[in-house]
């Protein structure tokens, strides 16, 4: 073919290299990219154990999620100008989401506060069996996040931004370190059964991780994983046959499709599912554990059943080698205190104070505490002034949050507010800067776990246009420089 014939012919490459000055070759080369590096050790897409960057303090984490926004002047933060002031017009005007606020009267706390431990940390009358553990609690008090919505918030808690889509908490540590049980998920999601919570599947999705990092939904009631066992109708070695068919034509689609991180997250799924045939009985019956235990957990009481049976398959969890469990209390937002803070909170207080504290006090027993973080906090705080006399709206500018366990400070508390509880002013921690420490006792650097997407090396922590810091004054031991 001759030079002339031949420059009628233009490659699509080409093409896309003159065409719109250029950009057509720079989303090709940023798509190139992402599979130069397909074979790297940034595409992992299996849950194998495997080390941090550094020696870890902790191994797995208990996401004890808090949905709707707990009230950080009713729990967590004494405020006694609060009992002053009320009624009284606040001398700033606050940021507002919904009606009802617009008087921006301060209204007192709904409970009175108490002194607990050696450690003299106030919590508050609604929380008893929390309080009694204050000694192994770090509680931040300056917590601020970015936006007043739920949806908004509740996705920048789990993901570092209000944007959807994003990989979650659970899936990026499960994507950092595998995890230690084969035969469970890495990372696990223990749900109401009655619904879901707010923003839904959205708090544990995978984003562009491979599929293999969602978090697994798990029941707490009934049978926990849905048409794991065959019926008893099935021939005896019909499964096994039926197991072996399958894993040829996984492997034939494996060899067809090699990039498909959904095609081959469900191939393994269905081996996992193979897998935790064997293993579920022993983590998931219950029944297994002491009455004493159950009694402790309150699952002989119906305000607690619920949530104490997930407390305890959260210990039972992270005891088998799971590396991430996110539990949620009840469907919705249910720590939304909008019309009555003292009955609302009181309802979903008195559900889930006893079984938190059992559960960090059975892990201590188990000498489990000292390797898994538990984390208990909801998306934002409330507004110190009233919405239609007797609630509070959203507060993005400060809420409080609790850690214990996995090598973070007890009887410790950081950070502080104004004297009306609206806006962190000493210590300021954001969310992103409690991921990055939540990964530094992982033994993760939170600007190192990256994940190519779009031609961008990706963190949890959006490491490249964020300031998200380790925040050294949480932890026992502060971070190697």
């Amino acid at each position: 073919m001759t030079d002339v014939v031949r420059s009628r012919f233009l490659s699509r490459r080409r093409i896309l290299e003159m065409s719109g000055l250029g950009f057509g070759s720079l989303a090709l080369s940023c798509l190139l990219a992402d599979e130069t590096l397909a074979d790297g050790p940034s595409r992992l897409n299996d849950v194998v154990p495997r080390n941090g960057h550094f020696q870890p303090h902790a191994k797995s984490v208990i996401m004890l999620m808090q949905p709707g926004g707990p009230s950080q002047m009713d729990l967590f933060d004494p405020k006694p100008e609060l009992f002053s002031l009320a009624g009284k017009v606040y001398h700033e005007k606050v940021e507002m989401f919904q009606p009802g606020s617009e008087t921006n009267m301060l209204l007192a706390p709904a409970f009175d506060f108490e002194r607990h431990g050696e450690c003299g940390m106030d919590m508050s009358v609604a929380l008893p069996h929390m309080a009694g553990l204050a000694d192994e609690l770090c509680m931040i008090r300056s917590m601020h996040t970015g936006h007043n919505n739920h949806t908004e918030a509740l996705v920048m808690f789990t993901s570092g931004k209000i944007f959807p889509g994003r990989p979650t908490l659970g899936a990026w540590i499960s994507y950092g370190l595998g995890s230690e049980n084969q035969n469970l998920p890495a990372f696990v999601v223990l749900r109401d059964p009655k619904g879901y919570p707010g923003t839904g599947a959205t708090l544990w999705q995978n984003g562009w991780l491979p599929a293999v990092f969602r978090g697994a939904e798990i029941r707490s009631e009934g049978e926990p994983v849905p048409d794991l066992r065959p019926p008893d109708s099935v021939p005896a070695g019909s499964q096994t046959d039926d197991l072996q068919l399958l894993a040829r034509l996984n492997k034939l689609h494996r060899r067809d499709y090699p990039d498909e991180s959904v095609l081959d997250a469900r191939i393994r799924n269905y081996e996992l599912a193979a897998r935790m045939q064997l293993a579920a009985d022993g983590v998931f019956d219950l029944s297994r554990e002491s009455a004493l235990t159950h009694k402790a957990y309150g699952l002989e009481n119906p305000v607690t059943q619920s949530y104490g049976r997930r407390c305890l398959m959260a210990r039972r969890l992270v005891e088998s080698g799971v590396r991430f469990v996110q539990v949620f209390p009840a469907p919705g937002n249910p720590w939304d205190s909008h019309k009555d803070s003292r009955k609302e909170i009181g309802d979903i207080a008195a559900k889930t104070d006893l079984p938190t504290a059992a559960l960090i006090k059975d892990l201590k027993q188990r000498g489990l505490l000292d390797e898994t973080i538990v984390m208990w906090g909801g998306e934002f705080g409330r507004l110190p002034v009233s919405q239609n006399g007797t609630g509070r709206d959203h507060n993005r500018n400060a809420f409080t949050m609790l850690l214990a366990g996995g090598g973070f400070r007890r009887g410790y508390v950081h950070g502080a507010t104004d004297p009306v509880g609206y806006r962190a002013v000493e210590n300021r921690v954001g969310v992103n800067d409690m991921f990055a420490t939540l990964l530094h006792q992982l033994g993760l650097d939170h600007t190192r776990l990256t994940y190519p997407h779009h031609g961008r090396n990706e963190t949890l922590t959006d490491s490249t246009l964020t300031e998200a810091q380790v925040v050294a004054d949480l932890l026992h031991s502060p971070p190697a420089v």
